[in-house]
């Protein structure tokens, strides 16, 4: 059913693993460093295993606010998924006569701590970089540089509050290009106020890559690990939290990729901002919801979570290739075939198969409040019924073989020759009840996410993990339908999309907008528009860029003098650090920005400024563009990690 071979997707793949992320503007120019041979581990040699660290329990001894902590850097195996899975020797940080931990030993000290630390180098050749290890904020000496079997010194006082990160380098490579065998010698090191209560969690996020031939391709080989806290899904840490419960996470990316982190059926409001060095609060009038935040290399969040519905519910990196079984690091047997993890996507070993930058988030039933909720009376009505067709569109003269969306209204479905990569716009009413009836005429499984969309996690798109107690959420066999059922509780620019986690479904066309009202409102096809972006073909490097579905984008006809709303939205596998702008000549035109994730911005951010914009996968933007006078302008996306562009003409007359 595919137009791609077993190898052109196999060569895909590996290609994304290596060289995606394209946000990762800082690791462009050289990619991820392979690691050296002490990845792998020679005949007969026996190593430590390296713990799994939750960052729960301090490293050190505190006491008379000074802070004695004792590290070495020693080689280890390390076990990313199953205690009793695949290994990989890698280089880690553990405490003097303790065992090594990924990630390293979590220093938590109160403001104004003095910390007395001691580093030593244990590995047996290779000299050690560690950065990190200083005051804060600021105060970015430069690293204490230990040859094989030496001890550093390390005296400074945390002054400043937030979360920060020490790190080394045994392959003298900057953080956002680490990615072999020194990888994982990253440590969390979180100051709190005077007087806090520690109610928050510690994340960190790794990555480890490697290349190797493969015999009969050109193409390297790429195995990999993507983990939190040391360990990928479905092996990372289970959450539980009460509804209406304030849950507050802290996350640090100290790996040589970023991640855009999107969380399923609630908001979360970012709180501060960091970089490893300084930590920036956000103040409470720039706390605007999301729902995907893109966490660039080296840099540190602190979140909000705002969960208000039972069920269990996912929070992972968005890319595709930090979060699907399609990616894990086993080599296939043969071109295409990929094992994904025993256990993933919850049990079941196949495509659908979740794996990686996830976590499995319960939330146990509780009266919801009411902070983050949209004020809209939820219609007693009965429901709007949809019925949404998933198909194969063969190949034509016109279009290339596609899997596609179409709403079927009457007895009759749709001609395929009319259906069109994205899907058709689903347009609803805040507060009013959907039932949409998703018909798999496919001859593979399939699961539908209302991305962004407030709603009961059976109905969620996650088969298998969705639901609460022991309703679990199906997939959508071949020949089968799957009924969503939800009231949106605000309104804005959200995304339906294939949750199926095979890279083939999402770019041969399973997406499309969803866009969602206020009551009394008409969407205006004249004065609001929007723009898609999606890949167009299975190779994430090569294959271009798609406006609305098309290479060559249709031009966009504005007049002079009206309002218009455009609708942003990245949907790509995993080009996460796509720039949009509205370029007037050489020069950004100006834009007010409106919302985000489908939330309206607080008023601090909904301001006029440069029509440029970094949108992450997963993210939408709604920006008001009101031209003044007649012209040519041009909506640019920039694809910075091979610099190649998508661009639509504006003719406004």
């Amino acid at each position: 059913m595919r137009e791609v071979t077993q190898r052109q997707r196999f060569i895909a793949i590996v290609v994304a693993v290596l060289f995606l992320s394209a946000g990762c503007i800082r690791a462009q120019e050289a990619g991820p460093r392979a690691p050296d041979a002490a990845t792998t581990k020679a005949p007969g040699a026996s190593l430590p295993r390296i713990e799994e660290n939750r960052n729960l329990a301090p490293a050190g001894e505190l006491r008379d606010r000074v802070l004695t902590v004792r590290l070495e850097i020693r080689e280890g195996e390390w076990y990313p998924e199953a205690e009793t899975g695949p290994a990989v020797v890698v280089q880690a940080f553990g405490e003097e006569g303790r065992a090594l931990q990924i990630p390293g030993p979590f220093i938590r000290v109160p403001q104004g701590t003095e910390v007395r630390g001691t580093v030593r180098n244990a590995l047996p050749k290779g000299t050690a970089k560690v950065y990190g290890l200083h005051g804060r904020p600021g105060d970015a000496r430069e690293p204490l540089t230990l040859a094989p079997g030496e001890m550093r010194e390390a005296h400074f006082t945390l002054a400043a509050a937030g979360t920060y990160f020490y790190w080394a380098t045994t392959t003298d490579t900057p953080v956002a290009r680490r990615a072999g065998v020194d990888s994982q010698l990253t440590g969390a090191l979180v100051v709190d106020p005077p007087g806090a209560v520690a109610v928050d969690r510690v994340f960190v996020l790794g990555l480890w890559l490697e290349r190797a031939a493969v015999p009969g391709f050109s193409q390297p080989n790429a195995r990999q690990f993507a983990v939190i806290n040391g360990k990928a899904w479905p092996y990372t840490e289970r959450m539980t939290a009460d509804a209406g419960q304030s849950v507050r996470w802290r996350w640090i990316n100290a790996s040589v990729f970023d991640h855009p982190m999107h969380l399923h059926g609630a908001y979360f409001r970012v709180t501060s901002r960091g970089d490893g060095a300084i930590d920036t609060a956000v103040p409470d009038e720039r706390q605007g919801l999301v729902v995907t935040d893109r966490i660039a290399q080296g840099d540190t969040r602190a979140y909000t979570l705002l969960l208000e519905r039972e069920g269990r519910w996912l929070f992972h990196c968005h890319l595709l290739a930090h979060m699907s079984a399609e990616y894990r690091h086993l080599a296939p047997t043969v071109p295409g075939s990929f094992q994904p993890a025993i256990g993933t996507h919850h049990a079941a070993p196949d495509s659908t198969g979740m794996w990686g930058m996830v976590l499995g988030l319960t939330v146990r039933p509780a009266a919801p409040p009411t902070s983050s909720r949209a004020s809209a009376a939820m219609s007693t009505a009965p429901a709007r019924k949809i019925t949404l067709l998933v198909r194969q569109r063969p190949a034509s003269d016109r279009a290339p073989a596609a899997t596609v969306f179409q709403v079927q209204e009457g007895a009759q479905p749709p001609s395929l020759d009319a259906a069109a990569v994205p899907g058709p716009p689903l347009v609803l009413i805040q507060g009013e009840p959907v039932e949409i009836t998703v018909v798999n005429q496919l001859r593979e499984p399939t699961a539908i996410h209302w991305h962004g969309i407030e709603l009961d996690s059976y109905y969620d798109g996650v088969p298998i993990w969705g639901g609460a107690g022991t309703m679990e959420a199906p997939a959508i066999e071949p020949g089968q339908s799957f009924v969503a059922r939800f009231s949106p509780p605000r309104a804005g620019t959200f995304i339906y999309h294939t949750h199926w986690h095979n890279f083939l479904q999402l770019t041969s066309g399973l997406y499309g907008p969803l866009i969602v009202l206020r009551p009394g409102e008409k969407l205006d096809p004249e004065t609001d528009r929007t723009v898609m972006i999606g890949l167009g073909g299975a190779d994430d490097m090569l294959a271009p860029l798609l406006l609305n579905g098309r290479a060559q984008a249709e031009p966009l006809r504005l007049k002079a003098g009206v309002k218009y709303r455009l609708r942003l939205i990245n949907i790509t596998p995993n080009n996460s650090g796509l720039v949009v702008s509205l370029v007037s000549g050489s020069a950004p035109a100006r834009w007010r920005a409106l919302a985000k994730d489908g939330a309206d911005l607080p008023a601090a951010q909904a301001i006029e400024r440069e029509a440029r914009q970094l949108i992450s996968v997963g993210e939408t933007y709604d920006f008001e563009f009101a031209p003044t006078t007649k012209g040519d302008l041009r909506l640019e996306v920039l694809r910075p990690f091979n610099r190649t562009w998508a661009v639509a003409e504006v003719q406004v007359r």
